[in-house]
C-alpha cells in the first residue's frame, strides 16, 4: 500500500508516469529487503521491452504519420464523403466512415483525433455544421481506434498477456463494426435535418483514393490470412505508403518525411519507456503475490463471472478517467488477467477487448481525458462544451461495451469460425 501511495503521490506532483512507477517498484523492493531483486532491476527493465510484438508499435506509429504526410489520409476522407454523399447529413456520416478507415491505419485514438480534427472539422464548418458539433463527432470517431485493427492498445495488451496479436485483431472486427453502427445511428438522429452534400466526381475521387485504400486493406488481409505477422504487415504498409506518396501522390518530400520520423521516434520512445517501467512494477507485484490476493478478495465478493466483469468495467472506467490507456492497461492486466482466466474462466481475448474499450472511453472523459483535450486544442472548442456534446456518443459506446461484456461471441465468434 505504501508503494501504491508513493506512486500516486509522485504522479500528483507531476512526475512522469514511467518514473513514478519505477520509484514505486524500487520502494517496494527496498521495504521488502530483497537485495537480489534490486540487483535484477536493470535487467528487468530491458526485458520489459524485449518482445517481438512490440516491434509493431513504432511501425504502426510511423505508418500513421506517413499516411498524414503523404496525402493518403486526406484522400480516404474524400472517398468516405463519396460513399455517403446522397444521404441527409451525409458529410457527418462520411466523417465516421473516414474515422473507421483511419482506425484501420493509425490504431491510436489521440493520433486519429488529431488528424481528423485537421481534415474533417474545417470541411464540416464550411458545409454549415456548427464547429462544436463537428468537433464532438470527430472526437467520438476516435472511439473506433482501440477495436478496429490494427490497434496500439491491442498490441500492448497482446504483448503483456502473451495473446496472439492476430487473434486480437480478428476479435476486434465485430465490436468495431457494432460501435461504428451505433455511432452512425446517433449521428443520423442528430443530423436528420441536414441537406445532402454535393457529390464529388465519383470516378476521379475513387481513382485517387484507391492507392490509399489498398494500403490498410492489404495489411489487414495479410494478417488475417496468416501471410504475415502484425509487425511484418506494418513494414509492408510503410513501404507501400512511401511508394504511393512518392510516386503517385508526389506529396512525400524530404521536408514532409523528416517531421514524421521525428514524431515517430518521440512517440515510440515514450511508450517503450512506459512499458519497461510498468513491466518492472508488474514484476514486483507478482513477486509479492498481489494477483493471488486480489483473486481472494474478488472471490469473497462473488464467484459469478458476470459480477466480476461488472466490477472490472466499473474499475476500468474509473481508472480510464485519470490515467492514459497504455499505463492503465499495463498496470491492470498483470494483476487481473490471471484472476479472470484462472478463477472465472474468462477468455483472455474477450478480457482484452473489454479492457481496451473501457480505457478508450476514459480518453474522452474528464478530468484527464487526453483525447478530449486534444480535440479541444485542435478545434478551439472548450473541453466543457465538448464533454456535454459527447454524452450521447459515450452512451452508445457504453451500450456496445455492455453487449460485448454479456455476449462474448461478438468478439470470439470469428475466432471460433476459423478454428
Amino acid at each position: 500500500m505504501l508503494s501504491l501511495a508513493t506512486f500516486a503521490l509522485l504522479m500528483a506532483l507531476g512526475l512522469p508516469i514511467a518514473f513514478a512507477m519505477i520509484a514505486g517498484a524500487v520502494l517496494q523492493i527496498v521495504l521488502g529487503g530483497n537485495g537480489v531483486l534490486l540487483l535484477s532491476l536493470p535487467q528487468q527493465l530491458f526485458q520489459g521491452m524485449e518482445s517481438y510484438g512490440l516491434l509493431a508499435l513504432p511501425i504502426f506509429i510511423l505508418l500513421g504519420e506517413l499516411m498524414n504526410a503523404s496525402g493518403a489520409g486526406r484522400r480516404l476522407f474524400t472517398l468516405a464523403g463519396l460513399a455517403t454523399g446522397g444521404m441527409r447529413g451525409g458529410l457527418a456520416q462520411a466523417v465516421l466512415i473516414a474515422n473507421a478507415l483511419m482506425a484501420a491505419v493509425l490504431g491510436s485514438t489521440v493520433a486519429q483525433i488529431t488528424l481528423m480534427s485537421r481534415l474533417a472539422v474545417p470541411e464540416m464548418e464550411r458545409a454549415g455544421y456548427p464547429r462544436d458539433g463537428a468537433a464532438a463527432l470527430t472526437a467520438a470517431g476516435g472511439l473506433l481506434a482501440p477495436v478496429i485493427p490494427p490497434s496500439m492498445l491491442l498490441i500492448v495488451y497482446g504483448v503483456i498477456a502473451q495473446v496472439p496479436i492476430g487473434d486480437l485483431f480478428l476479435a476486434g472486427i465485430g465490436p468495431g463494426l457494432a460501435l461504428l453502427a451505433v455511432l452512425a445511428a446517433i449521428t443520423a438522429v442528430h443530423n436528420r435535418q441536414r441537406a445532402a452534400p454535393a457529390r464529388a466526381p465519383a470516378a476521379r475521387t475513387l481513382a485517387e483514393a484507391l492507392p490509399a485504400l489498398a494500403i490498410p486493406a492489404a495489411m489487414i488481409a495479410a494478417i488475417l490470412g496468416g501471410l504475415a505477422t502484425a509487425p511484418e504487415a506494418g513494414v509492408v504498409a510503410v513501404l507501400a505508403v512511401l511508394a504511393v506518396g512518392c510516386l503517385i501522390y508526389r506529396e512525400m518530400t524530404p521536408a514532409a518525411l523528416w517531421p514524421a520520423l521525428i514524431a515517430t521516434i518521440r512517440s515510440s520512445a515514450s511508450i517503450l519507456l512506459l512499458i519497461a517501467a510498468a513491466s518492472l512494477y508488474a514484476w514486483v507485484a507478482a513477486w509479492e503475490n498481489l494477483p493471488a490476493m486480489v483473486a481472494a478478495q474478488l472471490a469473497a465478493v462473488s464467484d459469478n463471472p458476470l459480477i466480476f466483469l461488472l466490477l472490472l468495467n466499473l474499475m476500468l472506467l474509473g481508472l480510464g478517467m485519470v490515467l492514459d490507456p497504455i499505463p492503465a492497461l499495463i498496470l491492470v492486466v498483470p494483476v487481473l488477467l490471471p484472476v479472470a482466466t484462472d478463477t472465472y474462466g474468462i477468455d483472455p481475448v474477450h478480457f482484452g477487448l473489454i479492457a481496451c474499450l473501457n480505457l478508450t472511453i476514459g480518453l474522452l472523459t474528464p478530468p484527464v481525458g487526453v483525447g478530449l483535450y486534444t480535440a479541444a486544442m485542435q478545434t478551439g472548442v472548450s473541453a466543457g462544451r465538448l464533454s456535454r456534446l459527447l454524452l450521447p456518443y459515450l452512451g452508445g459506446a457504453l451500450a456496445v461495451l455492455a453487449i460485448l461484456t454479456l455476449v462474448p461471441g461478438l468478439a470470439l465468434g470469428p475466432l471460433t469460425l476459423l478454428q
